[in-house]
């Protein structure tokens, strides 16, 4: 099982002076040792208006950035947004490219279409849209990467023959991924023979059944790309330290900032009529979240730690959380390290504890 680490760039209010460019430079600095250490992996988000649960509107600007301090691990989209109004295709095709130029060939391309109304309606995209835009985009790209005229003619998009420039260096082009938080994007997933990024934070034991799906689907797969990437990540959140209190007198703030934050994010699709159909789970999962916050006694993270769901611990406890990790048969463990008001010196001892007594566990 291989390591990634991601980051949504979180701002938990009250925010210090310039707190948005400590944010980041605290980041690249994490990132950095992340690949001294040994992590494989790479992620960053992008997400639009989503005050305090992420400020990271430009991955490829920070991508490019962490690509010039770092020498071994993957330079990552998770995910580049794919519906237009958010980046035209040629662009993500250009722009995913350049970057895979500058990193020496490390890049891997994770698409999504956004699952928040938020995001959806500040760029003003019917939600009904949101699937078939990404589904003609996802198609497009890997064909803007190795042919010489790409031209398209679709329901949303109308190209006349060109040549999209720089190419890759990744020959026949970067590994594609897709981000999967409902049932049906495993399906899609595998169909497509991408990558399957869950991003549910869904713990082993109930991990399975996804990844079931995925691997059914990757049997009948026609690839989008030049080749199917067989594989399927799994996200967690972490915080190491040397001793279990250590690690949730860190930690545990900033999980349970994090959960909360995500759990809001989906509120307003219960709130909003005419809910599409590939919305609908979103509706359904914004309905629980509120029944939750409204009778929570505060149990919430207690249960997932005690479930082992959690890599929050000292090394010891951690390495077992990541082996029911592996053992449901995963190909990457995600690592959520900083969220929340945590702190850079909690993140780097996470990423440094990992690096040294974790990782060489699994390789």
């Amino acid at each position: 099982m291989k390591f990634g680490i991601i980051y949504e760039l979180q701002m938990q209010k009250p925010w210090d002076e310039n707190q948005e460019y400590k944010t980041y430079h605290e980041a690249l600095d994490q990132v950095e040792l992340a690949d001294k250490v040994g992590f494989d992996y790479l992620w960053e988000v992008e997400h639009h208006f989503l005050e305090e649960y992420s400020h990271s509107s430009a991955p490829e600007v920070f991508l490019a950035a962490a690509s010039q301090r770092t020498k071994n691990i993957r330079i990552c989209h998770g995910v580049a947004l794919l519906p237009g109004p958010f980046n035209h295709p040629i662009r993500v095709a250009e722009r995913t490219a350049a970057l895979d130029i500058v990193s020496n060939g490390r890049v891997e391309l994770g698409t999504g279409r956004s699952i928040t109304e938020q995001e959806l309606g500040g760029f003003g995209i019917d939600p009904a849209d949101s699937r078939p835009m990404w589904e003609e985009a996802v198609e497009m790209i890997p064909k803007m990467w190795t042919q010489e005229s790409f031209s398209w003619e679709g329901k949303y998009f109308n190209i006349p023959p060109r040549n999209v420039i720089p190419k890759p260096i990744q020959k026949p082009h970067p590994p594609m991924w897709m981000a999967c938080t409902q049932p049906e994007s495993f399906r899609i997933a595998g169909s497509k023979g991408l990558g399957a990024l869950s991003f549910g934070f869904i713990a082993p034991g109930l991990l399975e059944a996804s990844l079931a799906v995925y691997r059914e689907a990757l049997k009948s797969a026609e690839p989008v790309g030049a080749f199917v990437n067989n594989q399927f990540a799994a996200t967690t959140f972490a915080c190491v330290a040397p001793t279990d209190e250590e690690a949730l007198e860190n930690g545990r703030p900033a999980a349970e900032f994090f959960q909360k934050s995500l759990g809001i994010l989906f509120v307003p699709w219960g709130k909003k009529e005419n809910v599409p159909p590939s919305y609908q789970y979103y509706s359904t999962l914004a309905q629980m979240v509120e029944k939750r916050l409204a009778e929570s006694d505060g149990s919430e993270f207690d249960t997932a730690w005690e479930s082992g769901a959690l890599a929050i611990g000292s090394p010891e406890r951690v390495r077992k959380v990541c082996q029911k990790y592996a053992d449901s048969g995963v190909d990457q463990l995600i690592l959520m390290v900083q969220a929340g008001r945590i702190s850079n010196e909690s993140c780097r001892q996470t990423i440094q504890l990992f690096g040294e007594e974790i990782i060489p566990a699994f390789k």
